[in-house]
């Protein structure tokens, strides 16, 4: 029997739960339970991009998000804004990435009913604004960017280095 192993994202809205691995029932044996592991599959793919869907600014308080999440806030000043449109494309290619560094994707496309995020952040046109865990703005681009730029990036904060620090000095305390 074959087990498909699967990263499935449940974030559960701001507030929720980090990335966690589980196993997908064993696939019987043959074209057809091979197809039904397929779709199984498919499916929790499917899943996890959608937890990972964007939020609107306007939901979510940034203060609320303090020391839980790294926000990724995209502006634009149109939801037809082809800058905006390729951004939320570019972060639906690995949402993965972006939960295991527990990024949350916000969204304010609309200056007309500014959002506290667009209030606090005062973009001009379309951007992307990356904030660490602690609030701090981390980056402004006015382009949009690849998910292995931003993971890239999000590596080199000083929170990002203390959180890989820990979990491997974790790590080698479990393997004594």
């Amino acid at each position: 029997m074959k087990r498909i192993a699967i990263l499935a994202v449940a974030l559960g809205g701001a507030g929720g739960a980090p990335a966690q691995d589980t196993a997908v029932a064993p696939a019987a044996a043959g074209p057809a339970g091979a197809r039904a592991g397929q779709a199984a599959v498919a499916e929790t793919v499917a899943d996890a991009a959608r937890a990972m869907a964007p939020i609107d600014a306007a939901e979510v308080s940034l203060e609320a998000l303090v020391w839980l999440k790294r926000p990724l806030v995209v502006f634009a000043d149109s939801p037809n804004d082809p800058a905006f449109q390729i951004q939320l494309d570019n972060l639906a290619e690995d949402p993965a990435e972006l939960a295991r560094r527990d990024v949350i994707v916000l969204t304010d496309s609309d200056p007309s009913h500014p959002s506290e995020a667009r209030e606090k952040l005062r973009p001009r046109g379309f951007s992307i604004v990356l904030l660490d865990k602690d609030g701090a703005v981390k980056l402004r681009k006015p382009l949009p960017w690849s998910v292995r730029e931003i993971i890239h990036a999000i590596d080199k904060f000083p929170l990002r280095q203390q959180e890989i620090r820990e979990k491997q000095d974790a790590a080698a305390a479990r393997d004594r």
